[in-house]
């Protein structure tokens, strides 16, 4: 395997998590690992073991490739790309704390992409951050949907959103 190779085993990732296909995503983990001892300082081969193992349903072993391809530096989609999947693993593996931080750092730096947003409120509510949580999802709604009722009291829900404690006195 060389650098070289990258692309395609990228394409075969795809295919594997596509089809769900544990024997690909195996083969392909193996190679990268092999890639990555190779060039262990290549921020991509990184990010794409994590990608990887996390496909392969092994989210804590994907957590240290993660990290490092973010600490030796990716380019803008494939780091938009990593700070979701880092921070929805951790998410997944009941680190909110992590998780609320990562994917914070996600909708900073990529304030267009819901789905940083919607992991982000999930993990909000796991780190019981409910009202953040539940305006974040609120917001996301009222912003993305074509539903005509929704529309229809779109103002109504955005203003109560603001405060969902407040009450009429």
């Amino acid at each position: 395997m060389t650098i070289n190779d990258l692309s395609k085993l990228i394409e075969r990732r795809e295919e594997g998590r596509a089809k769900q296909d544990q024997a690909i995503l195996s083969e392909v983990r193996a190679h990268l690992l092999e890639l990555l001892s190779k060039y262990p300082d290549n921020a991509e081969i990184n990010y794409q073991t994590g990608i990887a193992h996390d496909n392969s349903g092994m989210g804590r072993q994907a957590i240290p490739f993660y990290v490092r391809a973010l600490e030796l530096g990716l380019s803008a989609a494939d780091l938009e790309r990593c700070l979701m999947g880092l921070g929805s693993t951790y998410r997944y593996l009941g680190e909110y704390e992590k998780a609320v931080e990562t994917l914070r750092r996600g909708v900073k730096e990529f304030p267009k992409n819901r789905a940083i947003q919607v992991f982000l409120a999930m993990a909000l509510y796991n780190s019981q951050n409910y009202k953040e949580s539940v305006e974040l999802l609120v917001t996301n709604l009222m912003e993305t949907t074509s539903d005509e009722k929704l529309h229809y009291f779109k103002r109504g829900i955005l203003a109560y959103n603001e405060d969902l404690d407040e009450t009429a006195e």
